[in-house]
């Protein structure tokens, strides 16, 4: 990961942009990290990671149904132990 004061992010675009398509590039401003400059394609695979809220009122009655008799997977047993007080 590359980082980079903005003075020198600038002077310098073309070289990290360059960059940027083969990783982040941060950027800072007096001393603090304040932008990240990424490729189109790392966004764009980062936007498809998103995740919509859906509230439950907002839930059909089957939604609703299924989360309630949802079966975990076995291996998830594994976290158990935050559940205890």
């Amino acid at each position: 990961m590359t980082k980079v004061t903005s003075a020198e992010f600038q002077k310098k675009f073309g070289l990290y942009r360059d960059a940027a398509m083969r990783g982040p590039v941060i950027i800072s401003n007096h001393g603090r990290d304040s932008l990240v400059l990424l490729s189109a394609h790392e966004f764009d695979r980062l936007k498809r990671r998103d995740r919509d809220v859906i509230l439950t009122k907002d839930m059909t009655d089957e939604d609703l149904e299924a989360i309630v008799n949802a079966e975990w997977p076995e291996e998830a047993g594994q976290y158990d132990h935050e559940l205890a007080e």
